[in-house]
């Protein structure tokens, strides 16, 4: 399993100097490195099963030259000829398929490859960065630009390859016949770069506006997608309706501009080339007029003309392909070469995580904000100690426990775990030693044993069973048609808030986890939903360091220890009883 991943990591092809931007053929052409063979073989087939193309035209020029002057020919010639030709035809069928088998492989490979890659960067890439970036924007980029980055591909090996193959052998069989006639063939070269380099840097800016504007769109669909219980709630469907007609309209304008540019492109090129084919034409019918060949090297020579024509159209044709392709190319480079990656690098692998915390000094500010969201915050928490967190909203509390996950790294002070730094552990190892219980838990759509045993494909049946009775889950269960099979919905939605909740208790328990962290676990809860919740949770925090973040007061009167925050400073710790009896800051909250 470890060696399919490894080759479905494409990292490395993006890998830059400080400073540096990579171009996008150069990055076309890492990403197809290992698949050189592939290529290579994929070209030689193409070469062989296009040979009926070019064979064709010579037995075509032999048989009028044959009928024309049969003096000169015998009827021999005719039938080599013809036995030729049916063979040469007849290959086809077998080298076609392995030319696109070839192609297919590669291709495969580096679409599949690149949208793997995308996905790893986006579990490495840090939370601010997810916050900024829309949800719409990253699918966009996973799905049409790498969905447009393979079509590019497809491009280059079923279309520019082949083009460039047909060139060489009909430039080279004229110039083997006729070097006169294979110079006003080169001519052409010329006209056909002009005509790119005139026309690029329109076609890419345009690429690169309507690509922004899809994207934006898809970030404008995926909230509204999001938004339809509060737009119907309140009436406000057409509000919705003119956000995203707006981000259309733009698309609208943006790609009329685009198909305009390449139509003028297009037509001009086809102009420029007839007149080129006009003039070969006349051109050989003149040099065949003066006795420099015979009148089938003229159908010939047309025929080969024909051929540079198609194949330089064909790349021309695509070329507003290509440029769409390369901005795509482009497009997943701003996140796969995003530097906005987890703060911790740490490589320490403890055994076990006992669960022992130490805060020192510790000051935290959110990106682009000037106010320190926690202020020289000190706290030692002893393995198995439940701490919960109290204050008003901003005091810093989920911020604190966003600290403790890792999310965030604080930029003064520091955090010890079991008397070890923070930032010298393994985030990845001491992250399986935590479980998260949130106000709202994100469940996916599947079964609710996939998503309690999430991440867990062997568990035993025994240890889920025993999650399931800790967590007060049995009675929805058994309440459901197809029990533990059952399907939850999007996100969930086939439940109430309360059976969701003990499913992510449910979660957490199985996992058999050191630390626990609940953040406002119950506060969207009804009395009942709250009641069974709050047992399974005290079943879920027996023997575990624990960290508690709560609203409603009555939520944490068992903690071991409540810490009073306010503007990001401890201001009063104690236990329940204790803080009461101190009338202080707790005391007020209390009474409100």
């Amino acid at each position: 399993m470890a060696k399919v991943e490894s080759t479905l990591d494409y990292s490395e092809a993006f890998e830059t100097e400080q400073g540096t931007k990579i171009k996008p053929f150069k990055l076309l052409t890492r990403l197809y490195r290992d698949h050189v063979g592939k290529v290579a073989m994929s070209a030689l087939y193409y070469t062989i099963k296009a040979s009926p193309i070019w064979v064709l035209s010579i037995v075509t020029a032999n048989i009028i030259n044959i009928v024309s002057y049969p003096d000169r020919h015998s009827m021999r010639e005719f039938w080599i000829n013809l036995a030729v030709i049916v063979v040469v035809i007849i290959q086809n069928i077998p080298t076609h398929t392995l030319h696109i088998s070839y192609i297919s492989k590669a291709v495969r490979h580096v679409e599949a490859g690149l949208r793997s890659t995308l996905v790893r960067k986006m579990q490495q890439l840090s939370l601010s960065y997810h916050g900024d970036m829309n949800a719409g924007r990253l699918q966009s980029k996973i799905l049409r630009d790498v969905e447009a980055i393979d079509f590019l591909s497809r491009q280059m090996l079923m279309t520019i390859i082949p083009a460039a193959i047909n060139l060489i052998i009909v430039i080279g069989l004229t110039l083997y016949n006729s070097w006169i006639v294979a110079l006003f063939f080169v001519l052409m070269a010329p006209m056909s770069i002009f005509l790119v380099r005139f026309f690029r840097s329109k076609m890419s800016q345009r690429n690169r506006d309507v690509r922004r504007n899809i994207e934006e769109m898809s970030g404008k669909v995926s909230e509204t997608v999001e938004m339809i219980p509060v737009t119907r709630a309140h009436g406000l469907e057409e509000v919705e309706i003119r956000k995203v007609d707006s981000a259309l309209q733009n698309i609208r304008e943006k790609g009329h501009r685009l198909d305009v540019l390449e139509a003028y492109f297009g037509s001009s090129s086809w102009v420029v080339f007839q007149l080129f084919q006009v003039g070969c034409l006349f051109f050989t019918a003149y040099l065949a007029h003066l006795g420099y060949m015979e009148i089938g090297d003229i159908v010939m020579y047309q025929s080969f003309f024909n051929m540079i024509i198609g194949s330089v159209s064909s790349i021309l044709n695509v070329y507003p392909n290509l440029v769409k392709g390369f901005e795509s190319l482009h497009s997943v480079t701003e996140v796969l070469l995003s530097k906005e990656t987890e703060e911790y690098k740490g490589r320490k692998n403890p055994e076990r995580i006992q669960g022992a915390y130490r805060f020192e000094g510790v000051g935290f500010q959110y990106k682009g904000s000037d106010r320190h969201v926690l202020d020289e915050f000190t706290l030692e928490v002893k393995p198995g100690e439940t701490v919960a967190f109290v204050g008003e909203s901003g005091s810093g509390k989920s911020t604190i426990l966003n600290l403790i996950i890792g999310f965030f790294k604080p930029q003064f002070g520091n955090i010890y775990i079991d008397g070890i730094p923070m930032s010298e552990l393994s985030m990845r190892k001491y992250r399986q030693s935590l479980a998260i219980v949130l106000q709202n838990n994100i469940l996916f759509s599947g079964t609710i044993r996939e998503n309690i045993t999430y991440g867990l494909p062997h568990i035993s049946e025994e240890k889920l069973q025993q999650a399931i009775w800790m967590a007060n889950l049995q009675d929805v269960i058994d309440s459901l048609p197809d029990g533990l099979d059952t399907s939850v919905g999007e996100h969930g939605g086939r439940l109430s808030g309360g059976q969701r909740q003990r499913i992510a208790i449910a979660r957490a328990l199985v996992r058999d986890p050191q630390i626990i962290i609940l953040d406002e676990a119950t506060s969207a809860l009804d009395n009942m939903s709250e009641r069974h919740v709050q047992q399974a949770m005290e079943q879920l925090m027996k023997g575990r360091t624990t960290f508690i973040v709560a609203h409603r007061l009555s939520t944490v009167k068992n903690a071991d220890r409540i810490v009073v925050m306010k503007k990001g400073k401890v201001i009063e710790s104690g236990s329940y009883d204790e803080l009461l009896g101190m009338k202080g800051e707790f005391y007020k909250l209390k009474n409100l």
